[in-house]
């Protein structure tokens, strides 16, 4: 985990956000502290992660979500040698392949 992220006010956050319980209550909160642009990027570079781990192509993934291949890449590199959060959510969604499913 990288330390520079690891502080009180961002625990803080990460407690508020586990208090919600539903995806109405997720939008409600989530429209109150991002910006319309910074909630879509967010959702931009998840569906990135499930379509690279689906083996999906750049082209086909930039064509879909409109995806920078910049940003595509910047999402492989933390599918590839990040801290395995993708991999972790995907999991326990039951969706997209993971990094283990993958090798």
């Amino acid at each position: 985990m990288n330390k520079k992220i690891k502080t009180p006010e961002v625990e803080k956050l990460f407690e508020a956000i586990l208090t919600l319980q539903d995806t109405d209550e997720c939008f409600t909160f989530f429209e109150d502290i991002c910006t319309i642009n910074e909630l879509l990027s967010l959702a931009q570079r998840f569906e990135v992660a499930q379509m690279l781990r689906e083996k999906k192509t750049y082209f086909d993934i930039a064509e879909k979500t409109g995806a920078s291949t910049a940003t595509i890449s910047r999402v492989n590199r933390s599918l590839n040698y990040g801290n395995d959060g993708y991999d972790m959510v995907f999991a326990r969604m039951g969706g997209a392949e993971t990094r283990e499913e993958a090798e």
